[in-house]
């Protein structure tokens, strides 16, 4: 062992990463320059879906059209199903 003290102020002062961990916590890990997460978590080079990413599109399934259309089918069939209970 040497005699030295090791400066680790600079390294204890840099930012954390702060992703949620399996055990519920945040990691700790410091983030990687000029990124919120580490290099486990995203702030890697080259990690994530590139700028523009026509996988991560909407699909319009949630739209207020589409779910208002849902709704309207919904009671139309409720109509009917109460017109043919009438009819018996």
């Amino acid at each position: 062992m040497s005699d030295r003290t090791r400066n680790t102020g600079p390294m204890l002062a840099s930012p954390r990463c702060g992703a949620k961990i399996r055990s519920g916590g945040s990691c700790r890990s410091p983030a990687v320059r000029g990124k919120r997460r580490c290099r486990m978590h995203g702030g890697a080079p080259g990690s994530g879906a590139p700028r523009g990413n026509q996988n991560a599109r909407k699909h319009g399934l949630f739209t207020r059209d589409a779910i208002a259309g849902r709704r309207q089918i919904q009671a139309l069939l409720g109509d009917a199903r109460k017109f043919l209970q009438a009819m018996k």
